[in-house]
C-alpha cells in the first residue's frame, strides 16, 4: 500500500466523486479509477460504492479513511520534525589545544556560537602539539590549536591572528631577572626546563645554533603549570610562551622575552576529507567571521 494511493483514496472521499478527485489531483479519471481498483484488490475488500453522481464508502472504506488520515498525518509530522532537525544545530565539539593565550580567539567563537545555538557543547582537551596531533589522527578530537608548521597534505587549517612569544619564566630573584630580554648566550650555562615539543620547532632550533645537546636541560614539562612549580622551587629557568602563567598576583615569578624576538604562528587544524557535523561546520564559520572582523578592525 503506497502513500500516494492513500492520498488518492482520501481525495475521492473528500470530493465524493471520482471525477472531482481526478480533477483536484490532475489525473485522468481512468487512471484514478484503476488505482482505486488495484487498492481494493490489494486489500481484498470493496471500499467504494460507485453511484451515478457520487460515491459512498463501505464499512471497510470508512475504516480505511480513518486510518489513512492518521497515517498521512504522522507522515506530515515526521517530515516537519526532520525539517526542523535540519535547522537545529546541536552536538559536541572537542578541541585540543596547547597552553597559549591564543586560545582566547577560539573561546570567543565558542561563546558566540553557544549564544546562537545553546545546544552546542564544547570539550577542551589540553596537551602539547604531539599529543594533539595524535588525538586528531585517532578521531578523538574535532579540531586542534597548534603552533608552527602544518602538514597541509593531512590537515585543513585556519591561521588565527595571534602569535605566541617565546621567552623565559624565572624567579624574580634570579640573576637574569634584571635583564629586559634573554639571549641564547644568557642561557648556555643555566639549568633549563623545556616543553617536550620545543625543539620540534624549526625557528626555535635556529635560536640555539649550538644544538640541544649543548644545553643544560634539567627537566621537561608537558603543561607549563608543572614547569612553573619547578621554577618556583629553584630547579631552573622554564623556556615557554608568554601569557600562559598569570603573573599579576605572583611575585615569585617573572617572564622575559627572547632576543632576537622569536614568535610562533597559531593554527586551527582538522583532518582533511573528514565529514564534519553541522555544529562543527557552524563553528568553523564563526571562526571565519571573527577573522574577517579582526581584519577589518
Amino acid at each position: 500500500m503506497e502513500l500516494r494511493v492513500l492520498q488518492y483514496f482520501l481525495a475521492v472521499t473528500r470530493e465524493q466523486s471520482i471525477s472531482g478527485a481526478a480533477a483536484s489531483l490532475y489525473l485522468s479519471q481512468p487512471t484514478l479509477s484503476r488505482q482505486l481498483k488495484e487498492l481494493e484488490e490489494e486489500l481484498g475488500k470493496q471500499l467504494i460504492i460507485r453511484g451515478n453522481r457520487r460515491v459512498t464508502l463501505t464499512e471497510e472504506g470508512m475504516i480505511l479513511r480513518k486510518r489513512a488520515e492518521e497515517i498521512l498525518e504522522l507522515v506530515q509530522k515526521a517530515e516537519e520534525e526532520i525539517s526542523r532537525a535540519e535547522e537545529t544545530v546541536a552536538g559536541e565539539i572537542t578541541v585540543g589545544a596547547g597552553e597559549t593565550d591564543g586560545m582566547r580567539f577560539l573561546v570567543k567563537a565558542m561563546h558566540s556560537l553557544q549564544q546562537e545555538y545553546p545546544l552546542v557543547h564544547f570539550h577542551v582537551f589540553s596537551g602539547d602539539k604531539a599529543t594533539i596531533i595524535e588525538q586528531l589522527d585517532r578521531g578523538l578530537i574535532d579540531f586542534g590549536l597548534v603552533f608552527g608548521a602544518v602538514d597541509e597534505a593531512r590537515y585543513e587549517e585556519i591561521t588565527i591572528p595571534y602569535q605566541d612569544t617565546w621567552g623565559v619564566f624565572m624567579r624574580r630573584d634570579s640573576p637574569l631577572a634584571e635583564k629586559a630580554t634573554i639571549t641564547a648566550e644568557d642561557l648556555m650555562d643555566k639549568p633549563l626546563i623545556f616543553s617536550r615539543q620545543a625543539f620540534r620547532n624549526q625557528e626555535f632550533r635556529k635560536f640555539f645554533p649550538c644544538g640541544q645537546e649543548s644545553l643544560n636541560i634539567v627537566a621537561t614539562y608537558n603543561l607549563l603549570f608543572n614547569g612553573s612549580l619547578m621554577v618556583e622551587e629553584g630547579m631552573g629557568y622554564a623556556v615557554s610562551f608568554d601569557k600562559i602563567i598569570n603573573l599579576s598576583g605572583n611575585r615569585a615569578l617573572c617572564f622575559r622575552p627572547l632576543e632576537p624576538s622569536l614568535k610562533a604562528n597559531m593554527h586551527v587544524i582538522w583532518k582533511k576529507y573528514q565529514v564534519i557535523t553541522k555544529a562543527a561546520e557552524k563553528f568553523l564559520r564563526k571562526l571565519q567571521e571573527n577573522l574577517e572582523s579582526a581584519a577589518e578592525s
